[in-house]
């Protein structure tokens, strides 16, 4: 992060040096770029609702959240969602038809961001 972040969320400021690390040694543009998107402040980091997602995603992809998944809206495609948080009814209804998972388990699963997108 950078020295004039104020960021005090130890698991936020872990996350944003994993993903430049990561980003660093796989040559992998989305880490950073996702990395960039968290060293916003708090009240600009973006919040998608589930509507939006299934507005904007196809069956079976996978995509990422730099922020918050909340729960407003329907979601009708099987999709695998990473995010930095959840609601738990946004969690609760994309697991009935794919899966959650946070953003260290997708860059454990896939650490070259092959076939992900970065929604917002």
């Amino acid at each position: 992060m950078s020295r004039d972040s104020k960021a005090t969320n130890q698991y936020l400021i872990d996350l944003i040096k994993t993903l430049k690390k990561t980003a660093i040694e796989r040559k992998v543009k989305i880490w950073k770029a996702l990395a960039t998107e968290l060293e916003k402040p708090k009240r600009i980091r973006r919040v998608v609702n589930l509507e939006r997602i299934n507005r904007v995603c196809n069956d079976n992809e996978t995509i990422v959240v730099p922020g918050k998944v909340l729960a407003s809206g329907e979601l009708n495609k099987k999709l695998t969602v990473a995010a930095f948080s959840f609601s738990d009814k946004a969690s609760q209804a994309i697991n009935e038809k794919g899966k959650t998972m946070s953003i260290e388990e997708l860059i454990k699963t896939n650490p070259k961001g092959s076939k992900v997108r970065i929604i917002g």
